[in-house]
């Protein structure tokens, strides 16, 4: 689908019911988690996701301080968006639950607390560098969205597919069609902003040429980040994966033809992790 305006984006957006509705969360088996065997090393890739779930309104925070969270029609968007990002980390954290993973009664406040001082003074840089260049930075936010989402889905479908788990596969076809949804507002809204200048498409490829690391980097242990990336997308088949998916799809943006950042890193970070050094650091 084809939208003119911004506008169209958000009306398209706001007409799209949730897929993880209260009847949806009521029918989930969870007695029967513990039916079906699941993988231990499957953990720290579940906490990672749950985190970075759960740090959205962090994200969203540090939105609203910059041009790109003004926009009366993404900020809109953010509010559903930031909603419906806490029921996946809580449909995750429940999942681990009942599979046995303790979790902290306060795990929400201990995935914001953890979050170090540096990252926050890193964050208000950049909102300050992105204040400076002004409106023209938003294509580039929702370039980045738009690479976040879609890697978010693909790492669902690729967890579906190692983990086989029925119960887990049953939450995160839900989680993935929300994800969806969100990805067709950042891709279309980032199509029509590139589209605006040669400077804002110039920006937005430097920045993700230059800049670009999987969504959390920063935010969550880095070790914990690697681990995940590896280990769903550390072999051939993982890195053609969010090749195809992922990265092929946002070179058809405006300015961003022929960009490989994202495959690139993911490539690295499988090359250069050993995910059996790996240890979960305790809560």
């Amino acid at each position: 689908m084809r939208f003119k305006t911004n506008q169209d984006v958000l009306d398209w957006y706001e007409k799209q019911e949730r897929a993880l509705t209260k009847d949806f969360i009521d029918e989930i088996p969870w007695n029967e988690v513990k039916n079906h065997p699941f993988d231990k090393r499957f953990v720290p890739v579940l906490l990672y996701m749950r985190d970075i779930e759960i740090l959205t309104d962090m994200y969203h925070q540090e939105l609203l301080r910059t041009p790109t969270g003004k926009d009366k029609v993404i900020s809109k968007f953010m509010e559903r968006w930031g909603i419906e990002e806490i029921t996946h980390g809580e449909l995750i954290n429940r999942f681990l639950n009942e599979a046995g993973i303790e979790t902290p009664e306060d795990w929400k406040g201990e995935i914001t607390r953890s979050v170090t001082n540096y990252y926050h003074f890193y964050a208000r840089c950049l909102s300050t560098l992105t204040n400076c260049i002004g409106k023209s930075f938003t294509a580039t936010h929702m370039a980045y969205g738009t690479i976040n989402e879609l890697s978010a889905a693909q790492s669902y479908r690729r967890l579906i597919e190692l983990a086989d788990h029925p119960v887990l596969t049953h939450i995160l076809k839900g989680i993935i069609r929300e994800e969806s949804v969100h990805t067709t507002f950042y891709l279309n809204i980032a199509r029509l902003e590139l589209k605006k200048s040669d400077f804002a498409q110039k920006i937005a490829r430097f920045v993700i040429k230059k800049f670009w690391n999987p969504v959390g980097s920063g935010a969550r242990p880095q070790d914990l980040t690697d681990y995940t990336i590896a280990t769903l997308f550390g072999d051939e088949k993982g890195v053609e994966w969010i090749d195809k998916l992922v990265t092929q799809k946002i070179q058809m943006l405006p300015g961003l033809d022929g960009v490989t950042k994202v495959t690139d890193r993911i490539a690295e970070i499988g090359r250069e992790t050993n995910t059996s050094d790996f240890v979960l650091a305790k809560a």
